[in-house]
Formats: structure tokens, C-alpha cells, sequence
């Protein structure tokens, strides 16, 4: 049976190359040479993701961060966490 609950942490993919460029982040997927921007926000929750945090704790340090309702900055982090899976350029993990 699958288990219902979303992955609390991910990672980059070994196959992703990033460079920060201002407040933005150019990815590259070295596999299928496909090339994504992330603006700002999804900048942040790059950086954030890369740095370990889970997913509870990048919602907590955005609110900070960002002028924005905890309901709309949670359907982006979702929107963006699913969207980043299904291109491969993060893979769900946990921590034993």
C-alpha cells in the first residue's frame, strides 16, 4: 500500500547543474539538456530544498521572508514541489 502522506524532504538531482544569477536560479538537466528559470520565490525554495530543510520548514522560513497568506504560499510550495518531481530536477527522500 502506498503511503498517503506528500515526502517531507527532497534533493537535488545528481543530474542538475544550478547558477544563481540576481534573485534568480537557471537549473540545467544535464540528461535532457532542458533548461528552467526559477524566479525568486522558487529561487528560495531551490535554495532551501538544497540546504536540507523539510517541508514544513521552508514554509515556516518563506513566511517569513515573502508578503504573502500561509494558504497561497502553501499551494505554490505544493504547485512547485510536484512540478520540480515530475521534471526530475528533485527526488523525495527521508531521514531514518
Amino acid at each position: 500500500m502506498e503511503d498517503p502522506r506528500p515526502p517531507s524532504r527532497f534533493r537535488a538531482s545528481p543530474d542538475i547543474v544550478d547558477r544563481r544569477i540576481d534573485e534568480e536560479v537557471v537549473l540545467v538537466h544535464l540528461t535532457t539538456n532542458r533548461i528552467y528559470v526559477l524566479n525568486r520565490t522558487a529561487a528560495r525554495l531551490w535554495d532551501l530544498l538544497c540546504a536540507g530543510h523539510e517541508r514544513d520548514e521552508i514554509l515556516r522560513l518563506m513566511l517569513q521572508e515573502f508578503d504573502v497568506t500561509e494558504a497561497h504560499l502553501t499551494n505554490e510550495i505544493e504547485d512547485l514541489l510536484i512540478s520540480m518531481t515530475r521534471d526530475q530536477l528533485i527526488t523525495p527522500y527521508e531521514t531514518s
